[in-house]
């Protein structure tokens, strides 16, 4: 009995220590140490897609020469020129923002000026064209330009703490200020496996990011996030497990000690 005693011991705490061991690849970046003062990547800003939209503010000293550039919620027109690619957002009975849309073509429609292409530029870049515009036509001589993205973002889903829609309140956005927003991912979200969805120039890109290395992290083409982009964060397995209602049942101390008593009584029991 001594000897079987042994052997039950020994399977007891083999059983105890898988089942208690830590879960792989939890912590963030650990090839930081070796990757300390290496250069990452250029930061990309957002630049502007058809669909998007953009809320453009002429200032000047001159209030008069400013208001033919304002268009209120109310005003659809202006000098009896429709202005269709121009929507009312906002609501909830605070003040309404007019924001301009970017049509198929990577135009907006812009008083006085007309037809603007804006596709590819970054909102300073648009701020800097119709300022350099107003002054070349000497409409507005002190014109300064404000551009602000209207309702621009991303979605998040899967395994993080608050999963849902993300604005973009920042000229260049990375995959860890979205990660950040929602709350960190759970212990149960895979970190080694996120995935971004794109779509760019008609077609779906599916990109995958390993947080726990920071060079994948930092080096990878979706680093630095675009508007509509898609972050899943799959679940690991013992969350897949969940799933169903026994799923855990083979991975909790309690079942494996049971089953070593029924080995060790069996044992017992042949060796009468």
């Amino acid at each position: 009995m001594d000897i079987l005693h042994k052997i039950y011991c020994y399977i007891l705490f083999a059983i105890l220590l898988v089942s208690c061991s830590a879960p792989l690849n939890i912590d963030y970046f650990q090839d930081a140490a070796e990757l300390q003062g290496i250069l990452g990547q250029e930061k990309q800003f957002l630049r502007l897609k058809p669909d998007d939209k953009i809320n453009i503010i002429v200032h000047s000293a001159d209030p008069m020469l400013v208001s033919q550039f304002s268009i209120s919620a109310s005003s659809r027109t202006l000098g009896g020129t429709v202005i269709p690619d121009i929507s009312a957002t906002g609501g909830g009975g605070g003040s309404q923002v007019v924001a301009y849309s970017v049509d198929e073509q990577g135009d907006i429609n812009f008083p006085i000026l007309g037809k603007i292409s804006v596709v590819g530029k970054t909102r300073i870049e648009v701020a800097d064209y119709i300022s350099q515009r107003l002054r070349e036509r000497e409409l507005v001589s002190d014109a300064l330009v404000t551009v602000e993205y209207v309702n621009m973002g991303i979605d998040v889903l899967g395994e993080v703490k608050s999963p849902g829609h993300v604005d973009i309140k920042k000229d260049y956005f990375t995959l860890l200020d979205a990660i950040s927003a929602v709350g960190d991912l759970t212990i149960n979200g895979k970190r080694d496996r996120i995935k971004v969805l794109r779509t760019q120039d008609h077609e779906e890109y599916t990109y995958e990011v390993d947080l726990c290395s920071k060079a994948d992290l930092y080096y990878s083409p979706v680093f630095y996030l675009q508007q509509n982009d898609i972050v899943y964060v799959s679940p690991n397995d013992k969350r897949k497990r969940e799933a169903n209602p026994n799923g855990n049942t083979f991975n909790t101390p309690g079942f494996w000690v049971s089953m070593a008593s029924f080995v060790m009584t069996l044992i017992t029991f042949l060796s009468k």
